[in-house]
């Protein structure tokens, strides 16, 4: 015979169960939606300084400030399954010291119901764009891109990477230290 207890612990594993599958299922309704979009960045300003790196070493790094223009529309991203977007904004170029730098400059999370339409004039970098030597003065080939996180109601947390990207070039002098950006 049954107890109290055991019917509802059947009952209670039974309802977890269902809404499992309901969760798989709803997942499954939004897993094949395509999460790219056209994106364009400007860059405006370009300066580089040599700077003292105040961890444990002495030595100076270079220390890259830029300013940019960001548009993109993600409106058409968001679906009932979809909470928010984490945005950010990367910067990829290679040195004689590393083969691949990545150094994530701005961020930002967009909500449902938020204004997806982006529109941003003479940005400036929210993160310090430090190079771990002198790899940045000079350096040809520097690309910018936005990327995103999709964050789901239920589902897979994919990392996508906006369609356009823009390169540019540090100068090949440094900035004096008191000109400001």
């Amino acid at each position: 015979m049954n107890t109290v207890l055991s019917r509802a612990n059947t009952i209670f594993a039974f309802t977890l169960s269902v809404m499992a599958g309901l969760t798989f299922c709803c997942f499954l309704t939004t897993s094949m939606n395509d999460h790219l979009s056209p994106i364009k960045i400007d860059v405006n300003k370009i300066i580089v300084k040599n700077v003292q790196d105040f961890s444990t070493t002495r030595d100076k790094n270079d220390l890259g400030f830029i300013t940019f223009d960001l548009q993109a529309d993600l409106q058409h991203l968001f679906n009932w399954n979809m909470k928010q977007l984490f945005l950010y904004l990367t910067a990829e170029y290679t040195t004689p010291n590393n083969k691949l730098n990545q150094v994530v400059l701005w961020d930002k999370i967009i909500r449902r119901g938020e204004n997806a339409r982006l529109d941003y004039r003479s940005l400036h970098s929210k993160y310090y764009f430090f190079d771990d030597g002198k790899g940045l003065r000079g350096n040809q080939n520097v690309t910018l891109t936005l990327s995103w996180n999709v964050i789901p109601n239920a589902g897979t947390l994919p990392r996508i990477s906006g369609v356009g990207s823009k390169t540019f070039q540090f100068p090949d002098e440094y900035t004096p230290g008191n000109a400001r950006i």
